[in-house]
């Protein structure tokens, strides 16, 4: 539907759409009311699921894909400076911290049962997900200050930390290469990928932190680690929830961490599944392009997460801004928003079926690369 419409109408109605990003943390006091009003708060505690995991994802495909592009002479330069853009992203700190709070409040002196409790957990950690990881992603690229610091504070939200170092120094540099543990091989099943995902991506950013300190004549364990300062943030915030609510509210501060953090590793694995990059003659890689990424442009999905689904574009020129990344009709497609193929990831036998072939179409021309993507 929105494909029929002027492409000058979509970016207009894109920039107003993108508050849809309050629509996530909105679900959390909307679920709580909601277990009030019907008397059955267990139930509706696992209601955010509904609208992200089902809603949504309808929504995806009656509203259809987003392809417009913005002018890169008369249109592009004006939105990298709006500030409104800006805002947005740096809005959702504060969001974050009061929402974390409540939730937490709620979990612990709710009337819910125990499933009810698991729904609550499981509901806001894909929230902090979408909230605090997704928005995070986007400002640790950012220059400056004040948005990479935005970005950290996120992500000590939910206790990922090492993100902010391993992904602009580490994945961004190895992408699609067997060098980078957020690159799924063609065949990885989910649950082969994310025990190796945790592991590396927190090792390798205290080694790439490391590294840096060495290069400036500092030891690793230095007050300018900055991970030191991301991680001890978070054990900060971990003992506030355990001073203020008991041995329950660290049990929510973590589990609600480990599941958004869970949800983004199935989204790495989700962007880049059997894709990779050529080893030229010289032993280097080829250089990242739009055409080592899944790309996504369902539309409704891309305003409440700021276009993380115009992934190809993003990892070909990390530097631009969420507002103005391109959709390229040569780049890998996805059958589906993130949601959808986040469910669809969960069951292995189903995802090769969907993704085999279109990894399979894609290395069509080269089918000795394939051997090559599984490794």
């Amino acid at each position: 539907m929105i494909e029929r419409l002027d492409p000058r109408r979509v970016l207009a109605i894109r920039k107003a759409g993108y508050l849809l990003f309050m629509l996530p943390p909105a679900l959390m006091p909307i679920s709580w009311w909601l277990g009030g009003a019907t008397g059955l708060p267990d139930l509706m505690a696992w209601y955010p699921l509904l609208w992200i995991f089902v809603l949504i994802p309808l929504l995806d495909y009656a509203i259809g894909r987003d392809t417009a592009n913005p002018d890169e002479v008369s249109e592009t330069p004006v939105l990298q400076r709006q500030v409104y853009f800006r805002l947005l992203t740096l809005l959702a700190v504060p969001i974050q911290v009061v929402l974390l709070i409540w939730a937490c409040w709620i979990f612990v002196h709710g009337e819910m049962g125990f499933w009810g409790r698991l729904g609550w957990l499981v509901s806001m950690g894909v929230v902090s997900g979408i909230n605090a990881i997704n928005v995070a992603h986007e400002l640790i690229h950012r220059h400056g200050r004040l948005e990479p610091w935005a970005g950290g504070v996120l992500l000590s939200l939910v206790g990922y930390g090492g993100f902010k170092v391993e992904h602009v120094r580490g994945h961004h540099v190895h992408v699609s290469t067997p060098e980078d543990a957020s690159s799924a091989r063609y065949g990885q099943s989910i649950y082969e990928f994310l025990p190796h995902a945790w592991k590396w991506n927190f090792l390798n950013a205290w080694r790439l932190e490391a590294e840096r300190l060495h290069r400036r004549g500092l030891p690793a364990l230095h007050w300018r680690n900055e991970l030191i300062w991301w991680y001890g943030l978070s054990l900060g915030i971990a003992a506030t929830m355990t001073w203020a609510f008991g041995w329950l509210g660290l049990l929510f501060f973590a589990g609600q961490g480990f599941v958004a953090f869970t949800e983004l590793e199935i989204i790495n694995y989700i962007e880049h599944y059997g894709l990779h990059r050529r080893r030229l003659a010289d032993g280097r890689f080829e250089r990242t392009t739009h055409q080592h990424s899944w790309n996504s442009s369902y539309m409704v999905t891309n305003l409440f997460l700021f276009q993380l689904q115009r992934h190809s574009d993003h990892h070909a020129h990390p530097a631009r801004r969420y507002q103005v990344l391109r959709h390229f009709d040569d780049s890998p497609q996805l059958p589906g928003g993130y949601a959808a193929m986040m469910l669809l990831a969960l069951v292995p036998s189903l995802w090769r079926r969907v993704m085999n072939p279109r990894v399979e179409a894609y290395y069509r021309d080269a089918p000795e690369q394939l051997v090559a993507a599984s490794q």
